[in-house]
């Protein structure tokens, strides 16, 4: 997990890199992605693509994380909007759904 306006473009040559747009599946939400709409974790967007990148990391490798561990995981993604309370309870209530992607846009519409 990275900061991509501290990475040149020449070092990221030959790795993957997964953007926000790269989370979801199709019109299937992830876990974190559904948490951050239901708890209002996402306010104005600038800093949500960076909270949910580093939410799905942390939660890939500590799928219960504590509060401490999303405020470790999180550190160094500023948001202006939010005081940060609703952006925890996000995380939080994502790995309550091991994972589980939820719809986007209802079938047929």
């Amino acid at each position: 997990l990275v900061n991509s306006c501290l990475v040149p473009v020449a070092q990221a040559a030959g790795t993957q890199i997964t953007t926000i747009e790269g989370v979801a599946n199709g019109d299937q939400l992830h876990a974190v992605q559904q948490a951050f709409v239901h708890h209002g974790g996402a306010q104005c967007g600038i800093c949500t693509p960076g909270m949910v990148l580093a939410a799905v990391k942390l939660l890939e490798k500590t799928p219960q994380p504590s509060l401490a561990d999303v405020r470790t995981a999180l550190a160094g993604n500023l948001c202006r909007c939010t005081g940060y309370t609703k952006i925890f309870e996000s995380v939080l209530e994502a790995c309550k759904t091991n994972g589980e992607r939820h719809m986007l846009i209802p079938p047929g519409s």
